[in-house]
């Protein structure tokens, strides 16, 4: 099989969006989007790769997209922070793709990032996730209430310390 690998977020990624805008992809984010915040989001990553503000990638394995994942900056607290986020779509899911794309995105951070912190927000109630962020070498930091897509989401925070 494959090893998963992740690419800059292109033009043709798009429809990874739309996959995972459904409401069982998004029941840890409050609601799905609507078809303008989706492009938004969709231009934004792309603008991410052209201003350097962000890294945001499709996950491949083989030459199949999976999922798309990332990392940017942030605050947490009176911290600068790197933040990082991903999804993964429901045919991949449990098979270590996740797992991989996230080794592959703490890999790139160490290498580029400014700050010495990356953090990953799942809400509480997403199980998967957060065992993801165990399993990567987050430790968990504490909650934190966050204004998410017009809801407050109750979320775990993971950190990893970038110089280890």
């Amino acid at each position: 099989m494959a090893e998963v690998h992740i690419e800059p977020w292109a033009d043709g990624d798009r429809w990874l969006l739309d996959r995972a805008n459904t409401p069982e992809m998004t029941d840890h984010l409050g609601r799905p989007e609507t078809i303008d915040e989706l492009d938004q989001r969709h231009a934004k990553y792309l603008r991410y790769w052209q201003s350097g503000e962000a890294r945001m990638f499709r996950i491949v394995r083989g030459d199949e997209p999976l999922g798309g994942i990332g990392w940017w900056s942030s605050r947490w607290g009176e911290v600068d922070v790197h933040e990082t986020g991903w999804f993964v779509l429901p045919e991949a899911q449990g098979r270590g793709v996740a797992s991989a794309a996230v080794q592959l995105v703490i890999g790139d951070a160490r290498s580029r990032a400014e700050h010495d912190l990356l953090i990953a927000c799942p809400e509480v109630g997403n199980v998967a996730s957060n065992a993801l962020c165990a399993r990567s070498g987050f430790t968990l930091r504490g909650t934190e209430e966050l204004p998410f897509r017009g809801t407050t989401l109750h979320t775990n925070v993971w950190g990893l310390d970038l110089r280890g």
